[in-house]
């Protein structure tokens, strides 16, 4: 069963995880300016993005230049894929495809613990991504654990590009943040991104 036939209640159900959604769990992550390159890319590609409407070129418009500018960050000691196969354990319904995953490690061409971070993206409804985004984050937990690689936390996202709703997975409880974020506050979004990559990673 692949990813996005999970919803909140049955990923929850078949993991027999916790939820916690009253905190502000980034409320002292602080901001982190964008580049001029990054914010000249988003005037240009935010009025297509939200003509095109739907989740691929909110994906591609959006979400990758983003993610690549945090990378460059952290000087591109994490590595970003997209659109990529990450079967985990079909006996548990954790197979398919992830919008986008971040693995603290350094290889490009395939997909190496430990993974840290899954990124969702959904057109318009954030809560239609919360259960799949959930599903990936347990998957992602055990390929670390099959890897012997045990990170503490799994940060989870889930995006139109113009919203994003942060969310981790420490053992069996799964944490909502109380705010979404908006993409005019975009040096939050990046300060947090990096914060959670920053608290997994030895940089």
């Amino acid at each position: 069963m692949p990813y996005n036939n999970f919803t909140l209640s049955k990923a929850k159900k078949d993991f027999n995880l916790t939820t916690i959604e009253s905190e502000n769990l980034f409320k002292d992550v602080g901001s982190i300016e964008p580049s001029a390159t990054l914010v000249e890319l988003l005037e240009e590609y935010l009025p297509l993005a939200r003509a095109i409407s739907t989740e691929k070129a909110k994906s591609e418009l959006l979400v990758i230049p983003i993610l690549v500018e945090i990378r460059k960050i952290l000087s591109r000691k994490v590595s970003l894929f997209s659109g990529s196969l990450f079967n985990v354990d079909i006996s548990l319904g954790l197979t398919g495809y992830v919008d986008f995953l971040i693995t603290l490690s350094e290889e490009m061409y395939a997909i190496t613990s430990p993974v840290v971070m899954l990124v969702e993206a959904k057109n318009d409804v954030m809560t239609s991504g919360i259960g799949q985004c959930v599903a990936e984050m347990v998957a992602a937990q055990i390929f670390n654990q099959k890897h012997n690689n045990r990170v503490l936390t799994i940060y989870g996202v889930v995006t139109t590009g113009t919203s994003w709703l942060f969310l981790k997975l420490k053992e069996k409880t799964v944490y909502i943040d109380n705010q979404e974020y908006y993409i005019n506050n975009l040096g939050k979004i990046m300060g947090i991104l990096v914060s959670c990559l920053e608290k997994e990673g030895a940089f």
